[in-house]
Protein backbone atom coordinates (compact mmCIF):
# COMPACT_ATOMS: atom_id res chain seq x y z
CA UNK A 1 0.00 0.00 0.00
CA UNK A 2 2.96 2.34 0.64
CA UNK A 3 3.47 3.58 -2.94
CA UNK A 4 -0.26 4.04 -3.60
CA UNK A 5 -0.64 6.08 -0.41
CA UNK A 6 2.44 8.20 -1.25
CA UNK A 7 0.97 8.98 -4.70
CA UNK A 8 -2.39 9.87 -3.16
CA UNK A 9 -0.79 12.24 -0.65
CA UNK A 10 1.15 13.98 -3.41
CA UNK A 11 -1.59 14.20 -6.03
CA UNK A 12 -4.28 15.54 -3.67
CA UNK A 13 -1.96 17.75 -1.58
CA UNK A 14 -3.14 16.21 1.68
CA UNK A 15 -2.53 18.23 4.88
CA UNK A 16 -3.34 15.66 7.57
CA UNK A 17 -3.63 11.87 7.43
CA UNK A 18 -6.45 10.17 9.38
CA UNK A 19 -5.90 6.41 9.69
CA UNK A 20 -8.78 4.14 10.72
CA UNK A 21 -7.48 1.16 12.71
CA UNK A 22 -3.86 -0.01 12.77
CA UNK A 23 -3.79 -2.43 9.83
CA UNK A 24 -2.70 0.06 7.16
CA UNK A 25 -0.91 2.48 9.55
CA UNK A 26 2.57 1.02 8.94
CA UNK A 27 2.25 1.74 5.21
CA UNK A 28 1.02 5.26 5.96
CA UNK A 29 4.05 6.13 8.07
CA UNK A 30 6.39 4.74 5.40
CA UNK A 31 4.61 6.80 2.71
CA UNK A 32 4.55 9.99 4.78
CA UNK A 33 7.69 11.56 3.32
CA UNK A 34 6.65 15.12 4.21
CA UNK A 35 6.07 14.22 7.86
CA UNK A 36 2.42 15.28 7.76
CA UNK A 37 0.46 15.01 11.04
CA UNK A 38 -1.02 11.52 11.44
CA UNK A 39 -4.18 10.92 13.47
CA UNK A 40 -4.43 7.23 14.41
CA UNK A 41 -8.06 6.27 15.07
CA UNK A 42 -8.22 3.00 17.03
CA UNK A 43 -11.73 1.58 16.93
CA UNK A 44 -10.72 -1.16 19.37
CA UNK A 45 -7.76 -2.89 20.97
CA UNK A 46 -7.12 -5.06 17.94
CA UNK A 47 -4.29 -7.23 19.35
CA UNK A 48 -6.42 -8.14 22.36
CA UNK A 49 -9.52 -9.01 20.37
CA UNK A 50 -7.45 -11.05 17.90
CA UNK A 51 -6.92 -13.59 20.68
CA UNK A 52 -10.58 -14.53 20.31
CA UNK A 53 -10.71 -14.83 16.51
CA UNK A 54 -11.62 -18.48 15.74
CA UNK A 55 -9.15 -18.75 12.83
CA UNK A 56 -6.26 -17.69 15.09
CA UNK A 57 -6.89 -20.63 17.41
CA UNK A 58 -6.09 -23.24 14.76
CA UNK A 59 -3.42 -24.10 12.21
CA UNK A 60 -1.93 -22.41 10.22
CA UNK A 61 -2.91 -19.00 11.66
CA UNK A 62 -1.95 -19.96 15.22
CA UNK A 63 1.62 -20.49 13.95
CA UNK A 64 1.87 -17.73 11.35
CA UNK A 65 0.25 -14.87 13.27
CA UNK A 66 1.74 -13.62 16.54
CA UNK A 67 -0.57 -11.57 18.75
CA UNK A 68 2.44 -10.42 20.80
CA UNK A 69 4.02 -8.94 17.67
CA UNK A 70 0.75 -7.15 16.91
CA UNK A 71 0.78 -5.74 20.45
CA UNK A 72 4.35 -4.45 20.06
CA UNK A 73 3.51 -2.97 16.66
CA UNK A 74 0.39 -1.22 18.00
CA UNK A 75 2.44 0.47 20.73
CA UNK A 76 5.05 1.50 18.17
CA UNK A 77 2.40 3.04 15.90
CA UNK A 78 0.74 4.87 18.81
CA UNK A 79 4.08 6.39 19.78
CA UNK A 80 4.62 7.61 16.19
CA UNK A 81 1.17 9.21 15.83
CA UNK A 82 0.60 12.96 16.21
CA UNK A 83 -2.79 12.32 17.79
CA UNK A 84 -4.64 9.21 18.89
CA UNK A 85 -8.40 8.58 18.97
CA UNK A 86 -9.94 5.91 21.21
CA UNK A 87 -13.58 5.12 22.01
CA UNK A 88 -13.66 5.24 25.83
CA UNK A 89 -11.91 6.82 28.79
CA UNK A 90 -11.03 3.28 29.87
CA UNK A 91 -9.18 2.75 26.58
CA UNK A 92 -7.29 6.00 27.07
CA UNK A 93 -6.16 4.93 30.54
CA UNK A 94 -5.07 1.52 29.24
CA UNK A 95 -3.01 3.06 26.41
CA UNK A 96 -1.28 5.45 28.81
CA UNK A 97 -0.08 2.49 30.92
CA UNK A 98 1.97 0.96 28.10
CA UNK A 99 3.00 3.68 25.62
CA UNK A 100 4.86 6.98 25.66
CA UNK A 101 2.07 9.08 24.12
CA UNK A 102 1.01 12.10 26.17
CA UNK A 103 -2.54 12.27 27.56
CA UNK A 104 -3.20 15.60 25.82
CA UNK A 105 -2.61 13.89 22.48
CA UNK A 106 -5.42 11.37 23.00
CA UNK A 107 -9.03 12.20 22.12
CA UNK A 108 -11.97 10.09 23.28
CA UNK A 109 -14.63 9.82 20.58
CA UNK A 110 -17.17 7.11 21.55
CA UNK A 111 -19.59 5.18 19.37
CA UNK A 112 -22.96 6.90 19.57
CA UNK A 113 -26.24 6.92 17.68
CA UNK A 114 -27.51 9.62 15.39
CA UNK A 115 -30.85 11.17 16.29
CA UNK A 116 -32.36 9.70 13.13
CA UNK A 117 -32.09 6.24 14.73
CA UNK A 118 -34.76 6.97 17.34
CA UNK A 119 -36.70 9.99 16.04
CA UNK A 120 -39.79 9.76 13.83
CA UNK A 121 -39.72 5.98 13.51
CA UNK A 122 -42.58 3.57 12.86
CA UNK A 123 -42.89 0.51 15.07
CA UNK A 124 -45.52 -2.16 15.64
CA UNK A 125 -47.56 -2.39 18.85
CA UNK A 126 -45.91 -4.41 21.62
CA UNK A 127 -47.31 -7.80 22.58
CA UNK A 128 -47.71 -7.43 26.35
CA UNK A 129 -48.42 -11.14 26.86
CA UNK A 130 -44.71 -11.91 26.23
CA UNK A 131 -41.76 -10.85 28.40
CA UNK A 132 -38.96 -10.33 25.89
CA UNK A 133 -35.23 -10.30 26.50
CA UNK A 134 -33.37 -8.95 23.47
CA UNK A 135 -29.82 -9.22 22.18
CA UNK A 136 -28.71 -7.63 18.89
CA UNK A 137 -25.28 -8.27 17.40
CA UNK A 138 -22.53 -10.81 16.93
CA UNK A 139 -23.03 -14.09 18.77
CA UNK A 140 -19.51 -15.46 19.23
CA UNK A 141 -18.65 -17.13 22.53
CA UNK A 142 -17.14 -13.97 24.06
CA UNK A 143 -20.49 -12.17 23.67
CA UNK A 144 -21.88 -14.18 26.60
CA UNK A 145 -25.15 -15.48 25.15
CA UNK A 146 -24.55 -18.91 26.67
CA UNK A 147 -24.99 -17.27 30.10
CA UNK A 148 -28.43 -16.00 29.09
CA UNK A 149 -29.58 -19.29 27.58
CA UNK A 150 -28.47 -21.32 30.60
CA UNK A 151 -30.47 -19.01 32.89
CA UNK A 152 -33.74 -19.64 31.07
CA UNK A 153 -34.78 -22.98 32.66
CA UNK A 154 -34.68 -21.34 36.09
CA UNK A 155 -36.29 -18.09 34.85
CA UNK A 156 -39.16 -20.03 33.27
CA UNK A 157 -40.26 -21.13 36.74
CA UNK A 158 -41.11 -17.52 37.62
CA UNK A 159 -41.67 -15.97 34.19
CA UNK A 160 -43.89 -18.36 32.22
CA UNK A 161 -44.09 -16.08 29.20
CA UNK A 162 -40.37 -15.31 28.87
CA UNK A 163 -38.72 -15.20 25.45
CA UNK A 164 -35.11 -14.53 24.46
CA UNK A 165 -34.85 -12.94 21.02
CA UNK A 166 -31.45 -13.03 19.29
CA UNK A 167 -30.95 -10.81 16.24
CA UNK A 168 -27.66 -11.96 14.74
CA UNK A 169 -26.00 -14.82 12.92
CA UNK A 170 -26.23 -17.82 15.25
CA UNK A 171 -23.56 -20.47 15.76
CA UNK A 172 -24.28 -24.19 15.83
CA UNK A 173 -22.96 -24.21 19.42
CA UNK A 174 -25.79 -21.94 20.59
CA UNK A 175 -28.35 -23.97 18.68
CA UNK A 176 -27.04 -27.14 20.32
CA UNK A 177 -27.35 -25.62 23.81
CA UNK A 178 -30.93 -24.56 23.06
CA UNK A 179 -31.80 -28.06 21.80
CA UNK A 180 -30.13 -29.71 24.78
CA UNK A 181 -32.13 -27.57 27.23
CA UNK A 182 -35.36 -27.96 25.21
CA UNK A 183 -35.70 -24.21 24.81
CA UNK A 184 -36.70 -24.12 21.14
CA UNK A 185 -39.93 -22.27 21.92
CA UNK A 186 -38.24 -19.86 24.32
CA UNK A 187 -35.14 -18.79 22.36
CA UNK A 188 -36.04 -17.09 19.10
CA UNK A 189 -33.24 -17.06 16.53
CA UNK A 190 -34.06 -14.25 14.14
CA UNK A 191 -30.78 -14.42 12.21
CA UNK A 192 -29.08 -11.28 11.01
CA UNK A 193 -31.53 -8.54 10.04
CA UNK A 194 -31.27 -5.21 8.27
CA UNK A 195 -30.45 -2.39 10.69
CA UNK A 196 -33.71 -0.68 9.72
CA UNK A 197 -35.55 -3.38 11.72
CA UNK A 198 -33.63 -2.82 14.96
CA UNK A 199 -35.96 -0.15 16.31
CA UNK A 200 -38.93 -2.50 16.11
CA UNK A 201 -37.09 -5.29 17.91
CA UNK A 202 -35.98 -2.89 20.64
CA UNK A 203 -39.32 -1.23 21.39
CA UNK A 204 -40.93 -4.68 21.53
CA UNK A 205 -38.54 -5.86 24.23
CA UNK A 206 -38.70 -5.54 28.02
CA UNK A 207 -34.99 -5.84 28.85
CA UNK A 208 -32.06 -5.41 26.47
CA UNK A 209 -28.85 -7.34 27.06
CA UNK A 210 -25.08 -7.06 26.66
CA UNK A 211 -23.67 -10.06 28.58
CA UNK A 212 -20.08 -9.70 27.33
CA UNK A 213 -17.27 -11.77 28.79
CA UNK A 214 -14.54 -9.74 30.43
CA UNK A 215 -11.24 -9.14 28.62
CA UNK A 216 -9.08 -6.10 27.90
CA UNK A 217 -10.98 -5.41 24.68
CA UNK A 218 -14.47 -5.55 26.18
CA UNK A 219 -13.32 -3.66 29.28
CA UNK A 220 -12.22 -0.70 27.15
CA UNK A 221 -14.92 -0.42 24.46
CA UNK A 222 -18.64 0.26 24.19
CA UNK A 223 -20.98 -1.89 22.15
CA UNK A 224 -23.07 0.32 19.84
CA UNK A 225 -26.13 -1.63 20.88
CA UNK A 226 -26.06 -0.03 24.36
CA UNK A 227 -26.91 3.37 22.92
CA UNK A 228 -29.45 1.96 20.48
CA UNK A 229 -31.21 0.22 23.37
CA UNK A 230 -31.17 3.29 25.62
CA UNK A 231 -32.23 5.73 22.91
CA UNK A 232 -35.59 3.92 22.64
CA UNK A 233 -36.19 3.73 26.38
CA UNK A 234 -35.49 0.10 27.30
CA UNK A 235 -33.76 -0.86 30.58
CA UNK A 236 -30.46 -2.72 30.31
CA UNK A 237 -28.86 -5.73 31.93
CA UNK A 238 -25.14 -5.79 31.15
CA UNK A 239 -22.14 -7.76 32.38
CA UNK A 240 -19.45 -6.14 34.49
CA UNK A 241 -17.09 -5.53 31.57
CA UNK A 242 -15.54 -2.31 32.90
CA UNK A 243 -16.53 0.29 30.31
CA UNK A 244 -20.18 -0.74 30.04
CA UNK A 245 -20.51 -1.25 33.81
CA UNK A 246 -19.16 2.26 34.46
CA UNK A 247 -21.52 3.73 31.86
CA UNK A 248 -24.67 1.96 33.06
CA UNK A 249 -23.99 2.76 36.71
CA UNK A 250 -23.20 6.40 35.96
CA UNK A 251 -26.38 6.86 33.95
CA UNK A 252 -28.46 4.48 36.13
CA UNK A 253 -29.95 2.94 33.01
CA UNK A 254 -29.78 -0.72 33.97
CA UNK A 255 -28.42 -3.41 36.26
CA UNK A 256 -25.05 -5.16 36.13
CA UNK A 257 -24.34 -8.89 36.52
CA UNK A 258 -21.05 -10.69 36.92
CA UNK A 259 -19.85 -11.94 33.54
CA UNK A 260 -20.40 -15.69 32.95
CA UNK A 261 -22.34 -15.97 36.24
CA UNK A 262 -25.65 -17.61 35.37
CA UNK A 263 -27.04 -17.36 38.91
CA UNK A 264 -26.27 -13.63 39.16
CA UNK A 265 -27.77 -13.01 35.72
CA UNK A 266 -30.91 -14.89 36.76
CA UNK A 267 -31.23 -12.88 39.98
CA UNK A 268 -30.93 -9.57 38.14
CA UNK A 269 -33.54 -10.53 35.53
CA UNK A 270 -35.98 -11.48 38.29
CA UNK A 271 -35.28 -8.20 40.09
CA UNK A 272 -36.18 -6.28 36.95
CA UNK A 273 -39.18 -8.48 36.15
CA UNK A 274 -40.65 -8.05 39.63
CA UNK A 275 -40.13 -4.28 39.78
CA UNK A 276 -41.96 -2.47 37.00
CA UNK A 277 -41.24 0.96 38.45
CA UNK A 278 -37.49 0.18 38.51
CA UNK A 279 -37.60 -0.78 34.84
CA UNK A 280 -39.43 2.43 34.02
CA UNK A 281 -36.92 4.56 35.94
CA UNK A 282 -33.93 2.90 34.28
CA UNK A 283 -35.55 3.24 30.86
CA UNK A 284 -36.22 6.96 31.33
CA UNK A 285 -32.67 7.59 32.58
CA UNK A 286 -31.13 5.84 29.60
CA UNK A 287 -33.33 7.60 27.07
CA UNK A 288 -32.69 11.03 28.57
CA UNK A 289 -28.94 10.39 28.67
CA UNK A 290 -28.73 9.47 24.99
CA UNK A 291 -31.18 12.14 23.84
CA UNK A 292 -29.53 14.94 25.84
CA UNK A 293 -25.86 13.99 26.05
CA UNK A 294 -24.76 11.08 23.91
CA UNK A 295 -25.75 11.53 20.29
CA UNK A 296 -23.17 11.91 17.52
CA UNK A 297 -23.77 15.65 17.12
CA UNK A 298 -22.54 16.06 20.74
CA UNK A 299 -19.87 13.36 21.10
CA UNK A 300 -18.20 14.35 17.83
CA UNK A 301 -17.22 17.68 19.46
CA UNK A 302 -13.93 16.20 20.72
CA UNK A 303 -13.10 15.06 17.18
CA UNK A 304 -13.83 18.55 15.86
CA UNK A 305 -11.75 20.11 18.64
CA UNK A 306 -8.86 17.79 17.81
CA UNK A 307 -8.77 19.04 14.24
CA UNK A 308 -9.38 22.65 15.20
CA UNK A 309 -6.31 22.57 17.43
CA UNK A 310 -4.09 20.31 15.34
Amino acid sequence: MKNKIADFLAVYKIDVIHVHDMVVAEAVFLANKKQLPVVLDLHENRPQIMKFYPHLKKFPANVLISVKKWQRKEAELINKASKLIVVTEEAKKEVLTRTQIKAQNIAVVPNTVRKSFYQNIETSAKNNTIFNLLYIGDTGERRGLKTVIESLPELQKSIKNIRFVIVGKVSSELENIVNKLALNKVVIFEGWQNESTFQNYIVNSDICLSPLHRNIHHDTTYANKLFQYMSLGIPLLVSNATAQENLVKRVNSGLVHEAKNVADFTTKILELYNNTSLRETLAINGKEFVNNSFTWDKTSKELIDLYTNL
